[in-house]
């Protein structure tokens, strides 16, 4: 499974959403895990030392709502991507044992820091297999 960045340019305004011919796309993560399970949304990236650069992991929800993000017990920091029906609605950098933040979303990426940085609100993430 991989992640894909769709930025949102002046150009795209107005655009059909599910046009995925976008040229501008990039792949954000190559190796995608799923946190699927009450244990592994519940540990998230806690007590890991690092992840590798093309890394993210991925908590699936049913529905939007109101999710929060702790960095207690993360050694290293992190970007956060909130999305709702695969449209991004904040982008964070969370600082090791530090930093808590919260916004609506359906699907949340935790990557390694610095990989998000061209992410903005509006833009369009999704993950595909491959």
């Amino acid at each position: 499974m991989r992640l894909v960045h769709d930025p949102v340019s002046d150009d795209d305004l107005g655009d059909d959403p599910s046009d995925d011919t976008d040229r501008d796309a990039r792949v954000l993560a190559t190796r995608v895990d799923l946190a699927d399970s009450i244990v592994s949304q519940t540990l998230g990236l806690m007590f890991r030392r690092s992840i590798p650069d093309d890394y993210a992991l991925a908590f699936e929800f049913g529905s939007a709502k109101t999710r929060d993000l702790h960095m207690l017990f993360v050694f290293f920091p992190i970007d956060a991507v909130w999305i709702t029906d695969g449209v991004v609605r904040r982008v964070e950098t969370l600082r090791p044992w530090r930093s808590f933040a919260r916004a609506e979303a359906d699907l949340i990426v935790e990557l390694p820091a610095g990989t998000a940085a061209n992410v903005e609100p509006g833009d369009r993430l999704r993950l595909e297999d491959g």
